[in-house]
């Protein structure tokens, strides 16, 4: 026997097409809050609630509650105001590590011995989706040195190791990952896709990517990709500009030494 009960319009309803209601209204809550993700993801400055809920096309109240319960799990995090904005929390890459964490720990010893070697910052990062993220840093000694925030993701375009990993990659696949417009980050951002699959045969000849002040100002970069257990990865060396100038051939000896050091490893 069921047990029916009547509904406030009248019609009769069932625990199953209650439960049904529930299974939906949680399912379209997940949705939303992964759809909300993606979008700070492929946004590094951050995106305010409004923004949010212009790029969505939702209610500003579903975002807000949407996001508070985020930012109770670490997901997101916000500056303060209340135009404050929302960037990946620290939890996000706790979870990426999950998945990562082995081989994490397995390249840490390389990007500590070239750290030491340069005297400066070295980043790990993967491939994920249309940007890259940071998985773990050696920071430099110096006071004015360059930091990112693991679990921080950047755009492909922009950013040395995002150059990297596309250089690797056919056109085709490319334009899948990349905006259909190339946002500019800095004045020297690279904004046309014919630009940029200029500069990947570039990189694909000396295997060697470079960042200058287009992710930043003041910051630039070279980096190098290789693949692990599956995985697109790169190791890159950020710098303020005015210690990077004339290093970049003694940047790019010491990425090509680690990369191929990391090829010679046995992965899992």
């Amino acid at each position: 026997m069921v047990i029916r009960a009547q509904g406030q319009d009248g019609n009769m309803t069932s625990p199953s097409d209650e439960t049904s209601t529930r299974t939906h209204s949680g399912i379209q809550v997940i949705s939303r809050a992964a759809q909300m993700l993606r979008a700070i993801r492929e946004t590094p400055g951050g995106l305010t609630q409004s923004e949010l809920a212009h790029r969505l096309g939702l209610p500003r109240t579903t975002i807000h509650r949407i996001l508070s319960a985020l930012e109770d799990e670490e997901l997101v995090v916000s500056s303060r105001g209340v135009r404050g904005r929302y960037r990946l929390g620290p939890e996000i890459a706790r979870l990426a590590e999950s998945g990562t964490g082995d081989v994490v720990r397995l390249i840490r010893p390389f990007l500590l011995d070239l750290s030491a070697r340069l005297v400066e910052t070295v980043d790990l990062s993967v491939l994920n989706g249309g940007v890259i993220t940071f998985l773990d840093q050696v920071e430099a000694p110096h006071r004015l040195r360059a930091v990112s925030a693991v679990g921080e993701s950047f755009p492909l375009h922009s950013c040395a190791p995002g150059k990297a990993i596309l250089a690797t990659l056919t056109p085709s696949r490319m334009r899948q990952l990349l905006p259909p417009r190339l946002p500019a980050l800095t004045s020297r951002t690279i904004t046309k896709f014919p630009d940029l699959l200029e500069q990947a045969k570039e990189i694909r000849e000396t295997q060697v990517a470079y960042d200058y002040e287009e992710q930043n100002d003041g910051i630039c970069a070279a980096g190098v990709a290789f693949e692990v257990a599956g995985q697109q990865m790169a190791v890159s060396v950020p710098m303020p500009a005015q210690r990077f100038h004339g290093r970049e051939e003694e940047c790019a000896r010491a990425l090509l030494a680690l990369r191929d050091l990391v090829a010679k490893q046995e992965w899992a």
